[in-house]
């Protein structure tokens, strides 16, 4: 047993990382708005460590709408080749501008230029639309830099709970809970 979650998701990440065939930082990120209204969908741990887990999207799109009528939020890891899940709860704060545009920088490029071309979350009339805004930022920033959009930057989600589950034969799974105490973590078991 151990006091300190990040630890654990470190050894379990590295082994994911090893062993799962498709995108181990995948998490399914789940929010509510204002009124309570769930949504979940997938986004990729783009940074990690005691201070939180951190992606990045467009902060037009629904998921940052709604992190901005409720800053909280829950992640999912799956790991489904190694039988593993690590749930994680908590408050969700803004990643900084310098962490947004240290990020945004490794992008490729046409990564980069999606960004800019994206409305994300709105209605799109047709694919066609979508391509020629790309090449309308090709054009706009050909032979520069791609600068972050001022509308996209990181969210990190600082857990104060954290759940490491590991499939057990006959459904006798074992389930590890951590939970935040002031700058401490206490620890137990949840029966399956």
């Amino acid at each position: 047993m151990t006091t300190n979650p990040f630890a654990l998701f470190d050894e379990w990440y590295a082994a994911a990382k090893a062993g799962e065939p498709n995108d181990p930082n995948a998490m399914a990120l789940a929010t509510a708005d204002a009124d309570g209204r769930p949504s979940v969908r997938m986004v990729l741990l783009k940074g990690h460590g005691p201070d939180g887990f951190t992606f990045y999207t467009n902060r037009g799109s629904d998921k940052a709408a709604q992190l901005a009528a409720n800053m909280q939020g829950a992640l999912l890891f799956h790991w489904k080749s190694l039988r593993w899940q690590i749930r994680i709860e908590g408050a969700v704060v803004l990643a900084t501008d310098a962490q947004s545009d240290a990020y945004f920088a490794s992008r490729g490029r046409d990564s980069r230029l999606g960004a800019w071309a994206s409305d994300q979350s709105r209605p799109l009339a047709d694919r066609a639309t979508f391509e020629a805004r790309v090449e309308e930022a090709r054009v706009r920033f050909e032979g520069g830099d791609v600068p972050r959009p001022p509308f996209w930057g990181g969210y990190t989600v600082v857990p104060d709970r954290v759940e490491f589950w590991q499939d057990r034969a006959h459904r006798l799974h074992e389930r590890r809970l951590f939970v935040r105490t002031g700058d401490d973590w206490t620890e137990g078991l949840l029966y399956p």
